[in-house]
């Protein structure tokens, strides 16, 4: 199934496949800027913020649980339970893995969020507790999903599942295929997806929830690369995070 996305006000977005994806951050990184802080900084505060949307006037008073994995997607998500926690809500992050096992930037990440009153929580512990929840923030695993879920990423993705709170994945509900929708085990249920950039070929309308599209600070420069020479055009406007609808072509 080929996917279109537009905007709400009717603009055509080109959709990427992850290896082209991972062509993008490749040239931000290390031919155009911004750096990978940079964007991931982006993506968590973006991520924040859509967080407090979707809790509306609750937000202050929601109990937050930030599911974050080891990776890219797991710092986006780690940097959201920062902003969140810095402005009072009530945030539990909890990791896939082991500390030691944080890439170095999802790690500084962590370090930072140390400084904020959210919570920690381990794995065993959240998975053994009662407490309602209001809200789950997905960032396992993003684009990076290379086979089934499996370990404690797939037990958090089962207990996120089990719950009766809403979910909203990062970039893309971990255990699916950013480039083909497929879902090689149990994936996460969204209820909202924001990803970044631009859309995934395999973010189809049944696996996504509501979904939204969140500006990480790319510039045209880094699209329109040789090794891309992708066809694009702004459509955030005076906006930083903005709707999307799947069509099929």
């Amino acid at each position: 199934m080929t996917i279109k996305f537009f905007t709400d006000t009717g603009m055509e977005v080109p959709a990427v496949t992850t290896a082209q994806m991972i062509e993008v951050d490749r040239v931000a990184i290390e031919e155009t800027g911004p750096n990978l802080f940079q964007m991931m900084e982006n993506a968590g505060r973006n991520l924040a913020l859509q967080a407090i949307a979707c809790l509306d006037e609750r937000w202050q008073q929601a109990n937050i649980v930030v599911l974050a994995g080891r990776g890219g997607n797991g710092g986006g998500g780690i940097c959201a339970a920062r902003h969140l926690a810095n402005r009072g809500a009530k945030v539990t992050l909890c990791l896939s893995s082991p500390l030691e096992h944080l890439k170095d930037v999802p790690k500084w990440q962590q370090h930072i969020f140390q400084a904020t009153p959210g919570d920690e929580i381990a794995i065993a512990e959240l998975l053994a507790s009662d407490d309602p929840v209001d809200l789950i923030l997905d960032a396992l695993i993003g684009y990076s999903l290379r086979s089934a879920p499996r370990g404690d990423a797939l037990a958090l993705i089962q207990w996120a599942n089990a719950t009766d709170a809403p979910v909203l994945s990062l970039d893309t509900p971990s255990g699916v295929d950013s480039t083909t929708g497929a879902t090689p085990g149990e994936f996460i249920q969204a209820d909202w997806t924001m990803t970044l950039a631009l859309p995934k070929t395999g973010l189809l309308p049944a696996k996504t929830g509501e979904l939204l599209l969140a500006d990480i600070g790319i510039p045209a420069g880094a699209y329109a690369w040789e090794s891309l020479k992708l066809n694009y055009r702004s459509p955030f406007g005076d906006r930083y995070r903005i709707s999307l609808t799947g069509r099929e072509a």
